[in-house]
């Protein structure tokens, strides 16, 4: 998608304030981090506060990622593999969101939110699965809290430079993605060692 076209997106939506930034997260055509970067700005300009943002940020992530949990759940990979490029989930994405799911069980939903590729898809098999959406909600909202806190700050530094939110966030995501595959890691050696005790 072209800059002045997601430009003029956020700035339709802009003028909803916490609607039009859960919109945009919810129809997640523009990457998370930019609507995020943008509800900072608008933060750092007054037009909307900071906790109105932070709430538009979990409710919008979240009920986007319960839109793909439902259609896990009730249409089947099948759907997904058919129509998923339609929502930006291509196969590839699937079937590692599809294999982390697998290896690693629900806890997966709250790591592999801060992991590329998986992260936008995680939510997928845990539908076809039918995992207990009371957990799936707990897990998905945990995650995408810390997500959202740390774009809209760094979106308020940027201020009307928001834009720039691909060039400096790099240092941020890389040490997150290490954590986040560090946690991993340890919840797995943990699951292995009590079912080895058992």
């Amino acid at each position: 998608m072209e800059a002045n076209t997601i430009l003029n997106i956020l700035e339709f939506l802009g003028h909803y304030g916490f609607i039009g930034i859960a919109i945009a997260l919810m129809i997640e055509v523009i990457p998370s981090e930019i609507v995020l970067a943008y509800a900072g700005f608008l933060v750092a300009s007054g037009r909307i506060s900071f906790f109105s943002a932070l709430t538009a940020g979990v409710i919008g992530g979240t009920l986007a990622q319960v839109f793909l949990y439902l259609l896990g759940k009730y249409a089947g990979r099948t759907f997904f593999e058919n129509y998923g490029k339609y929502i930006l989930i291509h196969p590839k994405h699937l079937n590692k969101a599809d294999k982390w799911f697998q290896s690693y069980g629900p806890a997966t939903l709250f790591t592999a939110r801060f992991i590329p590729i998986v992260r936008h898809a995680i939510s997928v098999p845990a539908g076809i699965v039918k995992m207990p959406f009371v957990p799936f909600i707990v897990y998905t909202s945990a995650a995408i809290l810390p997500w959202s806190l740390l774009f809209l700050l760094i979106g308020i530094q940027l201020n009307q430079h928001w834009n720039r939110i691909g060039q400096v966030s790099g240092p941020y995501i890389k040490p997150i993605i290490i954590i986040a595959c560090t946690a991993l890691l340890i919840y797995v050696l943990y699951k292995h060692f009590l079912n080895k005790k058992r």
